[in-house]
């Protein structure tokens, strides 16, 4: 099967990503340890986005990246932080305190070359690559929940830029006239339903990815 990396850019992204990874590794049957006690064959590739090692460990086809190290460092102790190497979780030293021109001119492009490197590496592990999945989410704030005056200029700023580069967009909004729910604990739940859904031809056999 051809493979792919996944690179998912950004805390917004990740905060999303997180469970959806625990989401795959329950349709694999894979245990926080990496572990598959149902799969009988090591060194083998079940999935476009799960790799397995020689020593029969599996681990996502993902990178993380994100300059501040708060969320990186969560992933370190989430339930499923034995199936990344250090070279899959990118972090800076620093977040551009919701500046998005420190971000995109200065900080983000400090790390540019690292994060090169490190996918580069990752790649030439696999040996029929086939293409980058590349993730990022933004949030479109609101008065009730903002916490920074700079926010909606980071969101208009943000949504141009992507215009030029995104070639799929999901837009998410809340609900707030039917469900009579003023803060819901597991909107990223719901969220999370689009990432297999828009994957599903890639990782269940058909003819849509049949070489």
């Amino acid at each position: 099967m051809r493979e792919h990396i996944s690179i998912h850019v950004g805390q917004a992204h990740g905060q999303i990503d997180n469970p959806c990874l625990e989401l795959c590794c329950l349709e694999h049957g894979i245990q926080p340890d990496g572990q598959m006690p149902s799969d009988k064959t090591t060194g083998g590739d079940d999935s476009f986005d799960i790799s397995e090692t020689g020593a029969g460990k599996h681990m996502p086809r993902a990178v993380f990246i994100d300059l501040e190290p708060t969320f990186i460092d969560k992933v370190h102790i989430a339930i499923y932080h034995q199936l990344f190497y250090p070279e899959q979780l990118i972090t800076g030293k620093e977040d551009t305190a919701n500046k998005y021109a420190q971000g995109h001119y200065t900080i983000g492009k400090e790390i540019i070359g690292f994060m090169l490197d490190q996918i580069l590496k990752l790649a030439n592990w696999y040996t029929s690559l086939q293409g980058f999945l590349v993730f990022h989410s933004f949030i479109y704030s609101v008065s009730q929940v903002s916490t920074a005056v700079v926010e909606p200029y980071n969101s208009i700023l943000t949504t141009h830029t992507t215009l030029q580069r995104s070639e799929c967009a999901f837009v998410v909004d809340i609900c707030h006239r039917n469900l009579n729910n003023e803060c819901s604990p597991y909107t990223n739940c719901l969220i999370l339903q689009i990432m297999p859904s828009i994957t599903a031809s890639l990782r269940v056999d058909g003819s849509l990815n049949a070489d």
